[in-house]
């Protein structure tokens, strides 16, 4: 990782004042005379446009029929209707998007591996279905995603428009887990689970960013820390509101007005050893909300501290 965090840092040097001007051969048709935040926030993450590809055909095999994943290996899994579907972060970690359809709702799956959030999105925005792929450019180390259809920018870690002809247009986040394939696989035995568009393609069940979880300071950040957590701390965020990982973990279960948020132990940390499969146990997070006698899902990210400081930076950080 060591070579990987120096050779980045070097192209985001060279690219530090980068903006328009230098993007409109890449971007010919992107309007950059609209935007909500400073260019100067946004730079190169290395790749250059779709050089991380997004999915954009995903393949699924019924979760009884999968062999080559490991009970704690983690999964996003969404559910809409009757369809469930698990998507490993495995092959996240190499394409960051999925772009799917979803008991009939056109959805987006995202993982940005460099500040941990993931986040699902209905596609639909002002009565048109957008697909997503990857700009290859970072702000607050979070994915900066585009859609294919205005060539608008998104930030990935809200949902928001925030370069383009769609500017401040907000997709509709829905809610979604992060837990491992044996906790899909019981809740929803007759559920789907995606496969790699090209097994030999990529290294899938590897992690390029070994040893993160373990790392002082963030990849390719260089804005304020929080100061109540490290700035690699998980956190379990709820809109503008977050609990540290460690104070749920050690409570279990923490009720807050309607919410109620547990913890089990058993799945990996994809960011921590070479193989995803033997990484660090980092739990299964579940967010609810009672609404009557019942319990529902909520819309929620487990996102590393910096990054949720990065964007809520006012925002109350629970830890007792």
């Amino acid at each position: 990782m060591a070579l990987a965090i120096l050779l980045l840092g070097l192209v985001t040097a060279i690219e530090a004042k980068a903006g328009p001007e230098d993007w409109g051969r890449e971007w010919p048709h992107t309007d950059f005379s609209r935007h909500s935040v400073d260019y100067n926030e946004i730079f190169s993450g290395g790749p250059p446009k779709d050089g991380i590809p997004a999915i954009d055909r995903p393949q699924f095999v019924p979760v009884g029929e999968t062999r080559n994943l490991a009970p704690r290996e983690p999964v996003i899994s969404v559910r809409i209707g009757s369809e469930a579907r698990a998507f490993p972060l495995r092959i996240l970690i190499w394409h960051e998007i999925v772009n799917d359809t979803v008991g009939g709702t056109p959805i987006a799956v995202t993982w940005c591996p460099l500040c941990n959030s993931s986040v699902a999105f209905d596609r639909r925005v002002g009565g048109r279905t957008l697909s997503f792929g990857t700009t290859g450019k970072l702000r607050n180390s979070d994915l900066v995603m585009y859609d294919r259809e205005t060539e608008s920018w998104w930030q990935q870690f809200s949902g928001e428009c925030i370069v383009g002809t769609l500017l401040g247009a907000q997709l509709n986040l829905l809610p979604d887990r992060v837990e491992s394939v044996e906790r899909f696989r019981m809740r929803f035995p007759g559920g789907q689970i995606l496969v790699p568009p090209d097994p030999e393609g990529r290294a899938y069940g590897r992690n390029p960013y070994t040893g993160y979880d373990r790392a002082e300071h963030p990849f390719l950040y260089r804005g304020p820390t929080p100061h109540e957590v490290a700035p690699l701390a998980r956190l379990v965020v709820i809109g503008d509101e977050a609990w540290s990982l460690e104070m749920v973990k050690k409570r279990r279960r923490i009720e807050a007005g309607d919410l109620v948020i547990t913890w089990e132990p058993g799945q990996s940390s994809p960011l921590d050893t070479a193989k995803i499969d033997e990484g660090h146990d980092v739990g299964n997070v579940v967010v609810q909300r009672r609404i009557g006698r019942r319990l529902e899902d909520v819309v929620h990210d487990l996102s590393f501290a910096f990054a949720f400081h990065a964007f809520h930076p006012n925002a109350p950080i629970h830890t007792e």
